[in-house]
């Protein structure tokens, strides 16, 4: 069996199934991680830390700063390598989440090691994220060379990487030939039977609602079960990226149309992806602007619970009535499948990552991304309507199970690709 080495800043991130998977196939894993005191070992798989020496330099051009990082971390794997190599490993096979410039000088200590890397995204100047959004326009003409800079990660890996594995068809799509012809689309894959529709599912958890102008948000402890009228919105953060703004603007009509139903938002008050808003959060930016086209009646039945532990999460989409997933042209969320698993009805933003999962009226709705009136209404049609509802949410569903479960689908794929990776040539 060979010797694999897994290689992932926040280990085990994307690896979290395929690791194990590998360890169960008889071969011989280890990951490198960032943490400085981690166990020896994690089902199965021994870590290894490395350490970041330094930081990025003050003042460095902005347009170089991103790859700066990288090859400070890109060192920092390769001094560790050395110092496995000098002990007498070598693996056979490297799989890597390149994003963070690890694995940028590999070939250089291990030349026969093949490498294969995940392939996430591939900054675009238009018809992805960049530009996507008019109300959020660049300020610097600059942005445009900064952005291809920040592809030289990518670049040089394509150079000495032997394949790549990308979760969806439209993410492999983003990356230039001719690497994109080695890259396998194979999803990460959905525990569909941790993730399925319970009919009996209850959820309490602690929210704080909207405050009234100069109050303070009130906070209170919220109880749902499928009796209800739940609709949810989730994101890492709550910020533009992920339609946050467009939800937001939604809100006063949507509420106005169903006058029970209760509108749980999950997400912080950070930002993931994209600028920070040049004062204040994102989160509180969206609620002042609705803030006064709301009662005080309407503001109670709206909730934001922040981040929620992954039970509780999977739990409030067992009782959502009807599910709003909104994003940019960029990476897809695993929440969107992962409410499609739990059988929901959807509604998600007409973009291109979601036309891979959601087909108009047969695995949810579709509505664009900038048009709050059209996303308040159709949520309200389908609140109103529990035949499409269940008709979509039972094809959700299906279609997660078919295309993304982890055990039938997503992990044979993920393990024959690391089987091909070994045995053949680039």
């Amino acid at each position: 069996m060979a010797k694999i080495l897994l290689v992932h800043q926040n280990f085990p991130g994307q690896f979290k199934h395929l690791a194990p998977a590998l360890v169960r196939g008889g071969h011989r894993v280890t990951a490198t991680t960032l943490q400085k005191s981690p166990p020896p070992e994690w089902n199965g798989v021994q870590l290894v830390p490395y350490p970041i020496q330094r930081g990025s330099t003050q003042g460095v051009h902005p347009w170089v700063s991103d790859f700066e990082t990288k090859v400070i971390r890109g060192e920092a794997f390769f001094r560790k390598a050395l110092q496995l190599r000098e002990q007498g490993y070598v693996p056979d096979a490297v799989i890597a989440h390149h994003g963070w410039g690890e694995t940028l000088f590999l070939k250089e200590v291990w030349p026969e090691t093949r490498l294969g890397i995940y392939c996430e995204f591939y900054y675009q100047p238009s018809g992805a994220d960049t530009g996507f959004d008019p109300e959020f326009p660049s300020q610097d003409p600059g942005d445009v060379c900064r952005l291809r800079l920040k592809n030289l990660n990518n670049l040089l890996h394509f150079a000495q990487a032997d394949s790549g594995i990308s979760p969806t068809e439209w993410q492999a799509s983003t990356f230039p030939e001719p690497f994109r012809s080695r890259i396998s689309v194979v999803h990460d894959g959905i525990d569909t039977l941790a993730v399925a529709p319970q009919p009996a599912a209850t959820l309490e958890l602690p929210a704080h609602g909207i405050a009234p102008p100069g109050g303070k948000a009130p906070a209170r402890q919220v109880a749902l079960s499928r009796a209800d009228e739940v609709i949810t919105f989730v994101n890492r953060n709550l910020e533009p990226y992920r339609g946050y703004h467009t939800f937001m603007r939604a809100l006063p009509a949507l509420l106005q149309a169903r006058p029970k139903a209760q509108v749980v938002i999950v997400g912080g008050d950070d930002v993931s992806y994209g600028a920070r808003p040049k004062q204040g959060k994102w989160k509180d930016i969206f609620v002042d602007e609705v803030r006064g086209r709301l009662t005080p009646a309407d503001m109670a039945r709206v909730h934001f619970v922040g981040q929620l532990p992954y039970p509780g999460f999977i739990r409030l989409l067992q009782t959502s009535t009807v599910h709003v997933y909104l994003t940019y042209p960029f990476v897809l969320s695993w929440s969107l499948l992962e409410a499609m698993s739990a059988g929901c009805a959807i509604v998600a933003s007409d973009t291109a990552p979601l036309r891979e999962a959601i087909h108009e009226n047969v695995t949810g709705r579709l509505v664009d991304f900038f048009d709050p009136a059209a996303l308040a209404s159709t949520v309200a049609e389908l609140c109103a309507d529990e035949q499409q509802r269940q008709r979509l949410g039972t094809a959700a569903r299906e279609f997660a199970v078919s295309h993304y479960d982890l055990q039938t689908v997503c992990l044979p794929r993920q393990v024959a690709w690391v089987d091909a990776l070994l045995g053949s040539g680039r």
